[in-house]
């Protein structure tokens, strides 16, 4: 039997050497491929079981952003990453309630997590020379209309935070369906962004800090807003009259705090 020559064997030895470097290169990169693969599918599967995100127009809420600092409303200590996590560890979708449209619902979650201080006091003669009006808009798109506040700084002038404002037992979620606030933005000219926020089927968009676990009645000028086209910052809801005037009815001798 004969040997074959040495530069046969050296030369047989190095293409399968360069052949199994290349297998090994290329199974590695078929397995960073899948990889990738499986986090991006991981990541979707975990975004779509988020039930709750809050909205981009209810970041203004949270103190970790900037926009926070113009806000007059409740504004939370907390981050949106743990305030997410806990409203999501208690969502239930049997608890969700109607709101002014079908769009709409509320979810109420009991307030042993933040800080946040009811933000509507009762109208009365020791209080009224603290409430202002002003014009104000959501957002740059919106029309700004005229509201009613108590102006914070007056009602707290020689008292302590804690004797005016007691902290809130419940939050009351304000949500709005995916479809609708996808609907909206396109009116508004928004653009639409990728992520879990995509995925969630409700979105939060306001949050009040309360002491009962019901819908206060919305006031009368935000009824009238959301009745604007969606290009104006509206829903396009039309007003109803009976809603209206029970809202009138509470807001007459009710104000939110700024």
């Amino acid at each position: 039997m004969k040997r074959a020559p040495l530069r046969q064997i050296f030369l047989c030895t190095a293409s399968s050497s360069t052949l199994s470097s290349a297998f090994v290169s290329n199974t590695s990169r078929l397995q960073k491929v899948a990889s990738h693969q499986i986090h991006s599918s991981t990541t979707k599967i975990m975004a779509a079981t988020k039930n709750l995100v809050i909205d981009p127009f209810c970041f203004r809420q949270f103190k970790e952003n900037d926009s926070s600092a113009g806000y007059q409303g409740t504004v939370f200590n907390i981050s949106m990453e743990k305030f997410e996590q806990i409203v999501n560890e208690r969502f239930d979708s049997s608890n969700l309630q109607d709101g002014y449209a079908p769009f709409c619902k509320h979810i109420f979650v009991e307030n042993d997590f933040t800080d946040a201080r009811v933000c509507v006091l009762p109208i009365t003669k020791e209080n009224e020379h603290c409430l202002r009006s002003k014009y104000e808009a959501r957002s740059e798109k919106e029309l700004p209309v005229l509201s009613r506040y108590f102006d914070k700084e007056l009602l707290l002038e020689g008292k302590e935070e804690s004797e005016v404002f007691p902290v809130a037992k419940y939050l009351d979620l304000i949500l709005y369906s995916r479809e609708q606030i996808i609907k909206e933005n396109a009116a508004m000219g928004k653009e639409s962004t990728e992520g879990e926020e995509e995925a969630a089927p409700w979105g939060i968009v306001s949050i009040k800090a309360q002491d009962i676990n019901k819908e206060l009645p919305m006031t009368p000028i935000t009824a009238m807003r959301n009745a604007l086209g969606r290009e104006h910052g509206g829903s396009g809801v039309p007003i109803d009259r009976e809603k209206y005037m029970e809202a009138f009815e509470y807001w007459k001798d009710h104000a939110t705090v700024t």
